[in-house]
């Protein structure tokens, strides 16, 4: 009887895929189909009856399914019905959890990048790190979903993850506690006469709330702006819909970006409509290598139609689309549908989006730990004045004492301190496309 549901549940499976995307299959093809659904039924059975502990039969048929979808690449997979909810509120920008967008690679958990603001932003998980255990438990022979299931919970509630991270010879546990994020996708602020613009991920609200704030910062400006940065650093993508929509706020016309699956008449191209949000200004964006997916086909569009100065180091390279199907009553799947390439025909896929100037994050500290005085013709004796009366503080030249590490004697180094994005201060990248756009500034001063 088993043998007979599973073949018409098969049966129903492949019309209802069918149904959605025409397929021809000759007799001989559906004559083997069936040969391969019989077979699954006889393993089914025998699981059930000859395994040494007794089975639950959804859960068998759960992992199944995520069996095959798994196996077709990283990205498609099987989401039940409580997984599915939770998918579903992750893009309307409001989840439990930790704050992580994660991969499986090796059989381990791999960090994409973290969210701003969340539990493990603070904590200063960084993209690359691999999480090797949960609470102890390793990970390896759970699926992706069962991996984020248990990382999630209840809010306020910790779980410990042990993590191997790249330059760091011993993995290390992290405790973090769980909360409910609530994610603005969209933040601002002046830099001066430049506007700073982070984008953390792409949410229904994502490209509403650039708007909002775009408006904002060019009133807080003034009148004679130089431009926008905008950071997609540690992006980790989102709907496709908001990417086409922020490319599409800061360009005129062309491609933004097409979408081709494999058929080609079910190719998609999406194009910019009239209207510029930032009127024009240059623009530097951002990226590094936790920029994946939306965030991708965002500086990809940028770059081709050269309407943005591309800063920072390669992204991550994830070029595929997936599409989440209902599947009524039993969660829902997603599926890899599609590629997307950017307006030159360039797919990203693998190899990512290779910036127009490579900068590393860095730290910039004096030479030897000490401001050294500075040289200059006005530290020298007796000589001739500004004849416009400008002046230098000379003790600002002063070489500054070393100070002594704040830390308690023989504490312990706990590796490097998390960048503060979005502080110039701190960091480097930001602070050069700061650099940039004043000097495009200065050479091209009719375009402010």
């Amino acid at each position: 009887m088993i043998r007979k549901i599973l073949i018409a549940a098969g049966t129903l499976a492949l019309l209802s895929t069918t149904a959605l995307t025409p397929v021809a299959a000759t007799a001989a093809e559906s004559k083997e189909t069936y040969k391969l659904l019989d077979l699954f039924a006889d393993v089914f059975d025998k699981v059930r009856s000859d395994y040494v502990e007794p089975v639950n039969d959804e859960e068998l048929i759960e992992a199944a399914l995520n069996g095959m979808l798994s196996s077709l690449d990283p990205h498609s997979s099987y989401l039940n019905p409580k997984n599915s909810k939770d998918m579903d509120i992750q893009t309307r920008g409001e989840f439990g959890g930790l704050g992580l967008e994660v991969t499986m690679e090796s059989g381990w958990v791999k960090v994409v990048s973290p969210i701003d603001d969340t539990p493990a932003f603070r904590a200063g998980l960084q993209p690359g790190d691999f999480i090797t255990h949960l609470d102890g438990e390793p990970v390896q022979g759970l699926s992706l979903s069962e991996a984020v299931d248990r990382m999630r919970g209840l809010a306020n509630t910790d779980i410990k993850l042990t993590v191997r991270r790249a330059g760091v010879e011993n993995p290390f546990d992290v405790k973090l506690t769980r909360a409910v994020i609530k994610v603005q996708t969209v933040k601002g602020q002046t830099e001066g006469d430049i506007g700073y613009i982070r984008i953390s991920q792409f949410s229904a609200t994502t490209n509403d709330d650039l708007t909002k704030i775009v408006g904002q910062l060019k009133k807080d400006m003034g009148k004679a702006p130089v431009g926008f940065v905008i950071d997609l650093r540690n992006n980790p993508g989102g709907l496709l819909d908001q990417a086409v929509a922020v490319s599409d706020a800061f360009l005129e016309k062309g491609e933004i970006v097409s979408t081709r699956s494999r058929r080609p008449e079910d190719t998609l191209r999406y194009n910019a409509r009239p209207g510029d949000i930032t009127d024009g200004l240059p623009l530097v964006v951002l990226i590094n290598d936790g920029s994946a997916s939306a965030s991708e086909i965002v500086a990809g569009a940028l770059q081709d139609h050269k309407r943005a100065i591309i800063l920072g180091t390669r992204s991550f390279g994830k070029g595929s689309v997936q599409t989440l199907i209902p599947l009524p009553g039993h969660g829902s799947m997603r599926l890899t549908t599609a590629r997307y390439y950017t307006p030159s025909g360039r797919s990203i896929q693998a190899v990512g989006i290779e910036p127009d100037i490579k900068v590393q994050q860095s730290k910039v500290e004096p030479i030897g730990g000490v401001e050294h005085e500075r040289r200059s013709e006005a530290s020298l004796r007796k000589s001739l004045p500004n004849p416009n009366g400008t002046t230098v503080d000379k003790d600002k030249n002063k070489p500054q004492e070393a100070k002594p590490d704040a830390k308690a004697p023989g504490a312990k180094d706990d590796g490097p301190a998390v960048i503060k994005l979005g502080d110039p201060t701190q960091d480097y990248q930001l602070a050069r496309a700061l650099d940039l756009l004043h000097g495009l500034a200065i050479y091209h001063p009719a375009e402010r």
